[in-house]
């Protein structure tokens, strides 16, 4: 009995759901999915735009290299919505109350969830630095650099699936809950940094634009990339995930009270 006894260990479990789960995606197609999202977004942001942009700035702005931050935010963003609706149709399936009857941690399955999405997340950050790379974007301070945007990037998409994945496992509906997340992303993502120059929005919309948290996350992957990075544009970034992680933790207790 006891040489069964590590089949049940929660990183054993953990490990088995998240297996559940990119296999899912596989099967489903939310991993086809995310890798066709961000040429999706670069052919809807760059082509329309980067004559006007460039028009407009007297050629001192390249889009596609200013682009490219938003556009890994935008595949990142992409793949948290998709773990918010696995994660609320889990729960519309009583999947989660399968598990809560099982000898299975609260944590457990949705840090599974969370794993596989990360997956997805990789995969479409991925996707999103070559399309940069086809419009022009380039690493021009180097690997390490290179190294550092693609972790913060990563770094954002996590918790961004993490609070995704929560709310879904609250929701009743997984359509709801994808609409619910997808307008924010994509009026936030035009109405940011990200998207357009500073100075090409109204005034009065500019310290709203400059301040909100793709702008803010915008202007970090950015510096990261041409090597103007400097400790004090990590702390509005750093600011806002503490604010989305402050949010996952609360829904966390929600999760966790559900399921005792």
């Amino acid at each position: 009995m006891s040489s069964l006894a590590p089949e049940y260990t929660p990183l054993r479990q953990w490990w088995i759901l998240t297996a559940r789960g990119v296999g899912s995606a596989l099967r489903g197609g939310s991993m086809v999915t995310a890798l066709i999202a961000p040429v999706v977004f670069t052919l809807g942001f760059y082509v329309p735009l980067h004559a006007v942009v460039t028009r407009f700035s007297g050629g001192g702005v390249e889009y596609g290299r200013f682009l490219m931050p938003l556009l890994a935010l935008q595949a990142v963003s992409f793949t948290a919505i998709t773990a918010a609706f696995v994660a609320a149709t889990d729960t519309v399936r009583g999947v989660d109350r399968r598990f809560a009857a099982m000898p299975i941690p609260a944590g457990v399955p949705v840090a599974a969830r969370v794993s596989a999405s990360t997956v997805r997340c990789v995969l479409a950050l991925v996707v999103a630095v070559v399309c940069g790379h086809a419009i022009g974007f380039r690493f021009d301070a180097g690997p390490a650099a290179a190294l550092a945007f693609c972790a913060t990037a990563l770094a954002i998409g996590v918790a961004l699936t993490f609070a995704a994945d929560l709310l879904g496992a609250l929701s009743r509906s997984p359509e709801a809950t994808t609409r619910a997340l997808a307008v924010p992303q994509l009026v936030l993502g035009m109405f940011s940094c990200g998207f357009l120059p500073l100075e090409q929005f109204p005034h009065w919309a500019q310290p709203i634009v400059r301040n909100q948290p793709v702008s803010q996350f915008s202007i970090t992957l950015r510096a990261l990339a041409d090597g103007t990075f400097d400790a004090h544009l990590l702390v509005p970034t750093l600011l806002w995930l503490g604010a989305l992680l402050g949010v996952a933790g609360w829904m966390s207790v929600r999760v966790t009270g559900r399921r005792a």
